[in-house]
C-alpha cells in the first residue's frame, strides 16, 4: 500500500489529482489531501509519497518541503507546477519528480511504478576511484564534485576530500553516466547536488559555490532542467 498526501490550494486540481489516484491499481492507495502547507506540517504523519504544489499561498512547496524533511528523510517528495522550467526554483530539498500542470494520468502513474520500484531497491551502487590516499568505493550521491587544481583533481565528497592523479576532461566524461556535468573547465559538478544557480555561480548543497562559465551556461541550464524533469538528459 502506498501513503499518499496531496497537497494544492486549487481545488480543482486537487479533484484532478484525486481522480487519478483512484483510477491507479497496482497497489491500494490511502490518500489525505490538504489545501495548504501549514495544514500538511501540522498533522505530523508520515507519506510514502507526497504530491506538492510548489505555488501555494503561505508556505509553497518548496519550503514545505524542507520543514518536512527535517523529521523525514525518506519520504518521495513529487513537485507539481504550471513551470516548465525547474531551474527557476531553489532545490535545497531533492525531489522523486516534478510534474507539469495539469497533471496527465501516464505521467503520474509512471511516477506512481517507479516509487514502487525504488521501495524494493537494492543499495546503491558504489563507485570505485584510484586517489593518492589509496582505493576509494563511494556512492555517486555522496560525490559533489571534481575540481582541477594544481596538476590533480580533487575529489569533493560530503565527508572526505580525496587526490587523483587524472585529467578533469577524463574524470568528465566517465561521470556522464552518472549525472554529471561539467560547467567550467576545471570542475566538474554532480547535478543531484545543486542547490540553485544565481546568474554565474552555482549553488551546492553544502554550501560550496561552483562558478559557471559563460561559455557553457544555457547547456548546463538546458541540462539540469532535463535532469530534474526526470528525463537525466535523455
Amino acid at each position: 500500500m502506498l501513503r499518499i498526501a496531496v497537497c494544492d490550494d486549487d481545488e480543482a486540481a486537487l479533484h484532478r489529482t484525486m481522480e487519478l489516484l483512484r483510477s491507479y491499481k497496482k497497489t491500494e492507495i490511502q490518500t489525505d489531501v490538504y489545501s495548504s502547507g501549514e495544514a500538511l506540517l501540522a498533522t505530523g504523519k508520515k507519506y510514502d509519497i507526497m504530491l506538492l504544489d510548489i505555488d501555494m499561498d503561505g508556505l509553497d512547496g518548496i519550503e514545505t518541503a524542507r520543514r518536512i524533511r527535517e523529521a523525514d528523510k525518506e519520504v518521495k517528495l513529487i513537485y507539481v507546477t504550471n513551470y516548465s522550467d525547474y531551474t527557476i526554483f531553489a532545490f535545497a530539498v531533492h525531489a522523486f519528480a516534478y510534474l507539469l500542470k495539469p497533471l496527465k494520468q501516464e505521467e503520474l502513474f509512471a511516477q506512481l511504478d517507479e516509487a514502487l520500484c525504488y521501495g524494493i531497491s537494492m543499495k546503491e551502487q558504489e563507485l570505485e576511484f584510484q586517489t593518492k590516499e589509496g582505493i576509494v568505493r563511494v556512492a555517486s550521491s555522496r560525490i559533489l564534485y571534481f575540481e582541477y587544481w594544481n596538476r590533480q583533481v580533487l575529489l569533493h565528497t560530503t565527508e572526505h576530500l580525496w587526490h587523483m592523479k587524472r585529467r578533469i576532461t577524463e574524470v568528465a566524461q566517465e561521470m556522464e553516466l552518472y549525472g554529471f556535468v561539467m560547467p567550467h573547465k576545471s570542475f566538474v559538478v554532480n547535478l543531484y547536488a545543486v542547490q540553485s544557480i544565481r546568474n554565474y555561480e552555482i549553488l551546492l548543497t553544502d554550501g560550496s559555490i561552483i562558478p559557471l562559465s559563460q561559455k557553457k551556461a544555457v547547456n548546463f541550464r538546458r541540462i539540469l532542467n532535463e535532469y530534474l524533469a526526470g528525463e537525466r538528459g535523455s
